[in-house]
């Protein structure tokens, strides 16, 4: 990992330089590259396939009842939640439920080949935004898809965060490009995936020339996904999108406030609530800051990061959601704050 996190270090500082052939070629080569290979430090993807089967095959919703409602399905083996009900949006969950159709190997496979389409969507996008944004496009590129904990985590593991942050990021050239209808439709669909991957979503209403439009296209997603997450898993799938609430009730190791509490010898709960209250108060304060004419894109990004340190569970495949906004913002400090959580990140989920 660490030699992975050097390697990228040295691409990111001389990708103008090698040129488009060399960046690219390696961006698809290491990206196929960790797709190909089995599920890496995480089976979080087999409980991606074993809530569709859950649904499918055994008439189970996966927002009530744990993979451990069906200890037979050949998904099970491989679950680590065993008795964790579906912390997915009900979009997501929706568009596996063909998965279950598949031998539990070509569902995986099938994840993993959308982790990795995703990934080389986002650095396809973030190249392309890069000019708008008077940023370099084979070094935003790069910043994204190089990055160890997107190869290793987000594509290695298949997680969902991939994909949406794709959306999100939709959403972000949507606006860009003055497509707000497009990009409301987009936001919802992240956050109809994983909530915390749509951040940028009250910064680009603030910033959006038509911001009408972008609120007339989230209404109607929002009004789409709502009915059919109804139809199928009843009232019970709104509780999937206070996940990222919930989960200020857990720590993992490596996150800030708990590192902070583990080496100051300060308690964890006084830790998480000061961290959220700072968090609260950079959230309050760059709403503001654009609202009064500052760069929206820029203020996502500090949101997006800010909301990974103040977190107490933090996960090292979650850094996906800053690098993209991160590339494009333009601010080599929050840029340097990035690459500084991906090294304190580096060891995590590793059994050593």
């Amino acid at each position: 990992m660490w030699g992975g996190f050097g390697a990228y270090l040295g691409v990111l500082a001389a990708a103008p330089s090698l040129g488009r052939r060399v960046v690219w070629g390696t961006i698809v080569l290491l990206v196929v590259a960790f797709a190909a290979v089995p599920p890496v430090l995480s089976h979080d993807v087999y409980s991606y396939v074993d809530y569709a089967r859950l649904g499918v095959l055994h008439g189970l919703n996966p927002y009530v009842h744990p993979p451990a409602a069906a200890p037979a399905d050949p998904a099970f083996a491989d679950v680590t939640w065993t008795t964790a009900r579906s912390a997915y949006g009900p979009l997501f969950t929706l568009c596996t439920y063909p998965l279950a159709w598949l031998p539990v190997g070509a569902a995986v496979a099938a994840l993993k080949a959308l982790a990795a389409a995703s990934l080389l969507a986002l650095a396809a996008i973030a190249a392309r935004l890069a000019p708008l944004r008077g940023v370099e496009p084979l070094r935003a590129a790069t910043f994204v898809a190089l990055n160890p904990l997107a190869l290793v985590h987000v594509v290695g593991g298949a997680h969902n965060d991939a994909v949406a942050t794709l959306l999100a990021m939709a959403g972000v050239a949507a606006v860009l490009y003055a497509r707000e209808a497009g990009a409301g439709i987009a936001f919802v669909a992240a956050l109809a995936i994983k909530a915390p991957t749509a951040i940028a979503a009250p910064f680009a209403l603030l910033g959006a020339g038509r911001g009408r439009r972008l609120l007339l296209g989230a209404a109607l997603a929002l009004a789409a996904i709502a009915l059919a997450s109804q139809a199928v898993f009843g009232a019970h799938w709104i509780e999937a999108l206070e996940a990222a609430g919930r989960s200020q009730n857990r720590t993992s190791h490596l996150s800030v406030p708990t590192t902070v509490a583990r080496v100051s010898g300060i308690g964890e709960g006084g830790a998480r609530v000061v961290a959220l209250v700072l968090y609260a108060s950079l959230l309050a304060y760059l709403l503001v800051w654009t609202q009064r004419g500052g760069d929206w894109l820029r203020a996502s990004a500090w949101a997006s990061l800010g909301l990974l340190l103040a977190s107490a569970w933090l996960l090292p495949w979650y850094l996906i959601w800053a690098l993209p906004l991160a590339a494009l913002s333009r601010d080599r400090p929050l840029q340097l704050l990035v690459l500084a959580l991906t090294a304190f990140q580096l060891g995590a989920r590793i059994p050593l």
